[in-house]
């Protein structure tokens, strides 16, 4: 039970503060909810931090050039199909504001751009990878997971983890299609580094081009 609790509690404490997100606007109408984000990354960090020592899958922190290019690649085309994969048949619901980092006169707040993007680029990849790709990938196709080596995972556990992994966003098309491929990408290198590091691209750039273009929804 340990190996699943130590990659399942960073997670964890994201969801919950999503939901706290969610029902703050309620419950404290005054508060601006943005800068719960800052409080979300750092609640994850430190939770990683004082884990850290175990994950052995996080060890090892060098990457092949050849490897290290092809996350970046991965990274790359993941951001390019996302923000065109944005469809009303593609959404599990509605699109909501987003996280709007302006002020009243439309101004951004560099502050929360910086966090926000930040936590998008340093916390959420080593999470999610660590519960999605490390945990619940290896655990779909052999309940001893830490004993199972990443190139021995099959089909059938890649297709269910990304199937889960588009439930939990919006863009569930999107979702499929990054899970499919950080899966892959873990799969193929047998380093989880690799789809950390492209789910680090994809988020930076995602970052970058909501705060170009104001597309506030993709955040």
């Amino acid at each position: 039970m340990f190996p699943l609790f130590v990659r399942s509690l960073p997670f964890g404490l994201y969801i919950v503060m999503l939901v706290l997100e969610g029902l703050l606007p309620d419950w404290a109408p005054g508060f601006d909810v943005r800068w719960l984000y800052p409080v979300k990354a750092g609640l994850v960090t430190l939770a990683l931090a004082v884990l850290w020592r175990h994950y052995a899958e996080l060890r090892s922190y060098g990457l092949p050039v050849r490897h290290l290019l092809l996350s970046v690649s991965v990274g790359v085309v993941v951001l390019v199909l996302w923000v065109n994969l944005d469809a009303s048949w593609m959404l599990l619901g509605e699109p909501g504001e987003g996280y709007n980092p302006t002020d009243e006169a439309g101004r951004l707040d560099w502050m929360l751009v910086a966090f926000r993007i930040a936590g998008a680029v340093l916390v959420v990849p080593v999470m999610e990878e660590l519960f999605w790709r490390s945990f619940i990938q290896r655990w779909v196709q052999q309940p001893d997971f830490l004993n199972l080596h990443p190139a021995r995972i099959g089909l059938k556990a890649l297709l269910i983890t990304s199937a889960l992994f588009a439930v939990e966003h919006l863009q569930w098309l999107a979702g499929l299609i990054a899970g499919l491929a950080y899966g892959w990408l873990y799969i193929r290198t047998r380093n989880l580094w690799a789809p950390i590091i492209a789910h680090a691209v994809t988020n930076g750039a995602l970052g970058a081009y909501v705060a170009a273009t104001g597309q506030w929804s993709f955040w």
